[in-house]
């Protein structure tokens, strides 16, 4: 897709470098929170075109964020508000950190998370469910303008990256023969590829490529990204009980996905659409 965007929801999705993977903390709330309240209404008020409120962080650019006018918007609010247009219901985003987030809709604080979130776990299986995918992303990698790109991940062997060492994409250069340049982070990683001390760094294609819109004059090119079997899809997650009203939502995905407005939003904030795998 948070988010398998948004090259893995996308969620892979794929869980990312320091700052984009968020899987353990996420299961381990989920599984430590209170169940859900029965009885959950959640179809009720979608066909009574009531309210229903959105568990998102609001501080994770670009998938949920407040823009400088302070109107919360990103990918997964603007693909959120898309879906409830469709549907007729109103949305009342809460905005929360992340590590209560799964936590709170289990707890029925929320009916839907919209987070760039993949069920990746078992522990997340055994508790919510997931509409269709409405981006989806996977490992990428950026090097420099001009410079070769790769027909695989193994060809990366002898380059050097940089990158985070206790990250999935740290570890995915070492195995495929990388020379690692320890970072703190991406915007240092990329900085040292822009300053010729590394050759490349690996990421999520979705955090790559919202770098590389709002930096057109960076100097980096996509060296290499996954194919469609190495990507994760992230949707729109609910606890487990609400087949009929996920499958309402899930038809009004695929609507938007057929209509060019997930293409529209992912060009918007990614310079792409990332609702194809």
């Amino acid at each position: 897709m948070k988010k398998l965007l948004a090259f893995s929801a996308v969620a892979l999705l794929l869980a990312a470098c320091s700052g984009q993977d968020k899987t353990n903390t996420a299961a381990a709330s989920a599984a430590s929170a209170p169940p859900a309240t029965a009885g959950n209404d959640l179809l009720a008020r979608i066909d009574n075109k009531g309210t229903i409120t959105v568990g998102t962080e609001g501080t994770y650019a670009p998938f949920t964020y407040h823009d400088e006018s302070g109107k919360l918007t990103g990918y997964d609010v603007e693909v959120t508000r898309a879906v409830a247009a469709k549907l007729g219901f109103t949305v009342d985003f809460k905005e929360t950190q992340w590590d209560a987030m799964l936590a709170g809709l289990k707890a029925g604080r929320f009916d839907v998370v919209a987070n760039q979130v993949s069920l990746t776990t078992p522990e997340r299986q055994a508790t919510f469910d997931k509409s269709a995918d409405y981006s989806y992303s996977g490992p990428m990698a950026l090097n420099r303008v001009g410079e070769k790109t790769f027909a695989g991940v193994a060809d990366i062997k002898g380059q050097s990256a940089a990158q985070t060492l206790s990250s999935n994409y740290g570890e995915m250069a070492v195995a495929n023969g990388a020379k690692v340049v320890p970072v703190d982070g991406m915007a240092q990683a990329l900085t040292l590829v822009q300053q010729k001390r590394a050759d490349l760094t690996l990421n999520d294609s979705l955090a790559l490529l919202d770098y590389l819109k709002k930096n057109p004059q960076s100097g980096l090119q996509v060296a290499w990204r996954a194919d469609s079997d190495g990507k994760l899809g992230a949707g729109f997650i609910v606890n487990k009980g609400n087949d009929k009203a996920l499958a309402k939502i899930s038809a009004a995905v695929e609507e938007l996905r057929k209509d060019g407005t997930l293409k529209k939003l992912g060009e918007e904030f990614f310079g792409e659409d990332v609702s194809q795998k």
